[in-house]
């Protein structure tokens, strides 16, 4: 099959034709793929003809068979990113398959602080002619469409700004800039019998509580959380749902027992589709930064994030929501130096009485 041709030409005003077999690569986790659904969808309006695959891990997998800019999904836990492991035939294995797919051209999407090179490596060893990238040093013949990357120590947009910046570079743009997600009715559905299970009133004050994160450090200490909880409860009578992943049952079970009859467990019962019900009906989502604050987003369901100071730029996305920051403790923090800055001041700090207001402040304005 022959590739369309595309002039490499190193410059943000190249804009790539309409028709392409375009593979985005995001490798990283739920709520990075679901940043970049703006992204995906201004290539998907402004080259209608264009067939998007997307490789990515097995937790941005789980939420891509939602998102409807997205034609295909492949799916792959690279080596270079943090917690996975792999092998080099594996490595050389994907390469493989994604030269049988005949990509006209590849964009590789990064966090501020990721290297591209290896995505794009990836890519030239696919043989993809043409591959769009971020990077700080010259890619040379790795990045073929190469746009410097000017966030050097910290991030100083959002994350959905950073990647709607990318496709702009080659002429691509949207003006619907919500994230993208999809949810079925009967799912809806299922999850409001769930609740209905589990003794919760739906008549009364309720929200959705995720105390867990995939990362440690995301994790806001669990004896404030809980306190949060309770005054949530004592105060102002609120039934709490907690969710989770089925490993982190335990977690949101240890949580429960602090709470008493007022708080349920639905960790690890409901899969990725109800859970994703759960939270389209649910008033208000109180959580760690992590996947749910994002699918609360593109759900428009209001959020109060308890935000470890990592990445500044995955605040909760055109969604009502509170941010409130704390620190990650030193033990905890990244080897790298230069990227344990975080913009200042970080403002309020997440305290249990500052919870219990952020989300009073919402509930009444958003669910009166």
């Amino acid at each position: 099959m022959t590739k369309t041709a595309i002039d490499p030409i190193l410059t943000q005003e190249t804009h790539w034709p309409d028709g392409l077999r375009i593979l985005c690569v995001r490798p990283d986790n739920l709520g990075d793929v679901l940043m970049t659904t703006p992204a995906f969808r201004a290539m998907k309006e402004t080259w209608p003809a264009c067939h998007l695959t997307l490789l990515t891990s097995s937790a941005g997998a789980a939420v891509a068979q939602y998102i409807d800019e997205l034609d295909a999904v492949i799916t792959f836990d690279v080596p270079w990113v943090a917690g996975r492991s792999g092998t080099p035939k594996a490595v050389s294995d994907v390469a493989d398959r994604l030269r049988a797919g005949h990509y006209d051209a590849a964009v590789v999407f990064t966090v501020q602080s990721q290297n591209p090179l290896p995505a794009a490596m990836l890519c030239y060893l696919a043989g993809i002619p043409n591959v769009l990238g971020y990077c700080r040093e010259n890619p040379y013949q790795l990045l073929t469409h190469w746009v410097p990357d000017t966030e050097i120590l910290v991030a100083t947009r959002h994350e959905v700004e950073r990647q709607l910046a990318l496709v702009e570079s080659v002429g691509c743009r949207t003006s619907q800039q919500q994230l993208s997600l999809r949810i079925a009715e009967a799912d809806r559905l299922l999850a409001r019998q769930a609740l209905v299970r589990a003794g919760v009133d739906t008549d009364r004050p309720w929200l959705v509580v995720h105390p867990g994160a995939s990362e440690e450090k995301r994790r806001y200490p669990l004896d404030c959380f809980i306190e949060a909880a309770d005054l949530l409860i004592r105060e102002h009578a609120y039934q709490l749902v907690l969710t989770g992943t089925a490993n982190e049952r335990p977690l949101a079970e240890t949580f429960r027992q602090q709470l008493g009859e007022k708080a349920v467990n639905l960790a690890g019962e409901l899969p990725l589709s109800q859970f994703m019900g759960l939270l389209a009906d649910a008033p208000l989502l109180l959580s760690n930064n992590t996947g749910p604050v994002h699918i609360a987003a593109a759900l428009q369901t209001p959020v109060v994030v308890l935000y470890a100071k990592t990445n500044p730029q995955h605040t909760p996305w055109q969604v009502p929501s509170r941010v409130l920051y704390f620190d990650v403790p030193q033990s905890l923090r990244s080897r790298n130096v230069l990227l344990q800055q975080f913009p200042q001041p970080a403002q309020p700090v997440a305290s249990p009485a500052a919870i219990v207001q952020a989300v009073r402040a919402l509930s009444i304005v958003y669910n009166p």
